[in-house]
């Protein structure tokens, strides 16, 4: 009789799907006939002695651990309780903060400040916003509804806006949120367009934007709830860059996009220096990599224009140390404190209350943070 040639040990257990083939292959070659029950010889010439007998005889001794009469478990059985395991969802991060170090609500008026800044610093708009809310009588100060906003406001002071006192300040936070094409970056557009306010994600508190980008404009923009974070982000003089992924209708060289580092005048409008350079050419189209750091109203666009290009297509790609990466249009992400307390600096993220004590390292500074003042202004960006 022919030997088997499946000398291995065959699996314990049931087999599974594709299994069956093996072992009718198995039992055949070793009875010599259809329907054989597979055997082993003894290793001694002897009689074949069946597989499942020659198993428990030798493991018998351990037959008290497996049952009363050494039959192993069924393996569908499912885990007592006791056993079971049981995955923990990771709850939020208040701040996106270290563990058990949750951050706190502060006064908004902590000190004498503007009223603009207050109603910054509480998250409910931009200065340039608040000063226009206060021009429309939505502001009142100890029972006297404001008219200007040169009005300094200090800590025992009742401020209502809309009929609601000032909210607590939140910690200071930043999103990065991808902006689809076909909306505006305002909270209420007087031509009732879709605004990026009305379609975030669910669960994100009342922000404001980092800057602006025009309604056919799509990419990254940085939210935050902290009006001074925002007015601070925003400012040319921070000189952070922003990259634009550009596509164009239209024909240039290299060296006609190089000029553009020394600035350019459009309509009596100075541009500072911007850093274009050429990738691919598709079609009666071209695509570019344009660098601006002042971020004036339709920047991008204007300057193309001023070589002859017709923009269809403008994607922001990066804000500063911020990439837009593989965030999905209108998704948010936050971007953890510790992150950007590193870029701000340590006496920036120390001023906007960025590093805690639990997180500072050094620990040297300590008590409570302020905002840091900055100047006024407001721009929409490409």
């Amino acid at each position: 009789m022919r030997k088997s040639s499946f000398g291995h040990r065959p699996p314990r257990g049931k087999p599974q799907d594709g299994g069956s083939r093996h072992r009718d292959r198995s039992s055949t070659s070793a009875s010599g006939g259809r329907g054989g029950r597979e055997e082993r010889r003894d290793g001694q010439g002897g009689k074949k002695k069946p597989f499942a007998a020659k198993f428990r005889a030798r493991t018998g001794e351990q037959g008290e651990k497996r049952g009363s009469e050494g039959e192993r478990p069924d393996r569908r059985e499912k885990p007592s309780p006791a056993t079971s395991f049981r995955v923990r969802k990771p709850g939020p991060r208040p701040g996106g903060g270290k563990k058990g170090a949750p951050q706190q609500r502060v006064p908004s008026v902590s000190e004498p400040m503007r009223i603009a800044k207050a109603m910054a610093r509480a998250g409910l708009c931009s200065r340039r916003e608040a000063e226009r809310w206060i021009a429309d009588g939505r502001v009142s100060l100890n029972g006297q509804v404001l008219k200007t906003p040169a009005v300094e406001v200090r800590p025992k002071d009742r401020v209502l806006v809309d009929g609601q006192p000032l909210p607590l300040a939140e910690p200071s936070q930043l999103w990065r949120y991808n902006k689809p094409k076909g909306v505006v970056t305002t909270h209420n557009d007087p031509q009732g367009r879709p605004t990026v306010f009305d379609n975030l994600p669910p669960g994100l508190p009342r922000v404001i934007s980092v800057g602006r980008l025009d309604f056919n404009t799509e990419g990254l923009i940085l939210l935050t709830n902290d009006g001074e974070l925002a007015r601070h982000l925003e400012l040319p003089a921070t000189g952070w860059l922003r990259r634009y992924r550009v596509r164009a209708k239209g024909r240039v060289t290299q060296v006609d996009l190089d000029k553009l580092k020394e600035g350019v005048e459009i309509d009596g409008v100075r541009y500072g220096p911007v850093e274009a350079t050429l990738d691919t050419m598709q079609g009666a189209n071209m695509w570019l990599t344009v660098g601006i750091r002042e971020g004036k109203n339709r920047e991008v666009r204007k300057v193309l224009s001023s070589l002859g290009l017709d923009v269809n297509r403008l994607i922001r790609v990066s804000f500063g140390p911020f990439q837009l990466l593989d965030l999905k249009p209108g998704d948010a992400e936050v971007v953890r404190r510790r992150v950007l307390a590193d870029q701000l600096g340590p006496q920036l993220a120390a001023e906007f209350g960025l590093v805690e004590a639990s997180e500072d390292k050094p620990a040297k500074k300590k008590g409570p943070q302020r905002p840091h003042p900055k100047s006024k202004g407001e721009r929409e960006d490409a």
